[in-house]
């Protein structure tokens, strides 16, 4: 394929635009980090619908959609601990509850106002609660790991590590892997995805524990073994989380899941990997960190 310069143009405007918003919410506080997540959320769950749509050949009802967003976000903000909190109201406490009520209100209300209601496409959409509202909310819950707190008040913060680290390691992984398949890449991984390798996705996976464990261990004082294991569970769930979705998109007959970033697809496009990885390295935290 000839090199278009106006793709190009594109596609590196868009990256550094998004980069630039993901590394100032991540980075900024844990407010920030939580809005970025939120709209996050909200994007991938209304793409994830859209692909159900074209799967089930059915059109789900608006209040049916904003239903289940408003059920998922009241489980996001489930996870909201001691940091975020508003003088002495915890989002956990005092806004979960009214978030999920309201979600499940819109719900039977979609229900009623369905002029067909299919069974297996409101499952299915229901799985999204687990696929998108559990894996954000428990973005949210690592991002509290490493905050400090002094009467009740985050005094200390490093709760960016974890998260920014698992999100780089994504990152570091799929470029790896799509630089090392271009180069010697011969062997097709998945019938789902015909363009990722074998030589490339391992390529992408042992770079990523490669500079990750080395800036881990060196530069952020973390030890060696999670500074190895978090970029490899990243890495390797990831993998699954993309070829996850691509899948989706296979059954619904779309090549992006949206066009909210020209050039780059939407929401479930970017943060796939982030979807089935995100559970895997809080899972690790709980058990041998926390």
């Amino acid at each position: 394929m000839p090199f278009n310069w106006k793709i190009f143009q594109t596609r590196t405007l868009t990256a550094a635009v998004f980069a630039a918003v993901m590394l100032t919410g991540l980075l900024w506080n844990q407010w920030s980090f939580l809005v970025l997540f939120s709209v996050i959320h909200f994007g991938c769950w209304w793409e994830y619908l859209r692909l159900l749509e074209k799967i089930h050949n059915r059109v789900y009802h608006l209040y049916t959609k904003l239903g289940f967003m408003l059920v998922g976000y009241a489980v996001m903000l489930l996870f909201c601990g001691k940091a975020f909190a508003i003088s002495n109201y915890q989002l956990n406490e005092n806004f979960s509850l009214p978030v999920s009520a309201a979600g499940f209100a819109m719900l039977v209300l979609g229900i009623f106002q369905a002029k067909n209601f299919k069974l297996k496409a409101f499952g299915a959409a229901a799985l999204g609660l687990l696929y998108i509202s559990l894996s954000w909310a428990l973005m949210i819950s690592l991002r509290q790991y490493g905050i400090a707190f002094l009467n009740n008040s985050p005094l200390i913060d490093f709760g960016t590590i974890i998260p920014t680290g698992l999100i780089v390691s994504i990152w570091i992984n799929d470029t790896m892997a799509y630089i090392v398949g271009s180069l010697i890449g011969k062997t097709p991984l998945s019938v789902i995805s015909p363009k990722k390798t074998w030589e490339g996705t391992i390529g992408g996976i042992m770079l990523a524990i490669i500079i990750i464990g080395v800036i881990g261990y060196y530069f952020i004082n973390i030890s060696l073994l999670s500074s190895i294991i978090v970029p490899a569970l990243a890495s390797i769930t990831g993998t699954f989380g993309d070829l996850l979705e691509s899948k989706l998109k296979r059954m619904a007959g779309v090549k992006d899941s949206g066009s909210i970033m020209p050039g780059h697809g939407g929401f479930l496009d970017r943060f796939d990997s982030m979807l089935l990885a995100t559970p895997a390295v809080w899972i690790y935290i709980q058990l041998f960190l926390w």
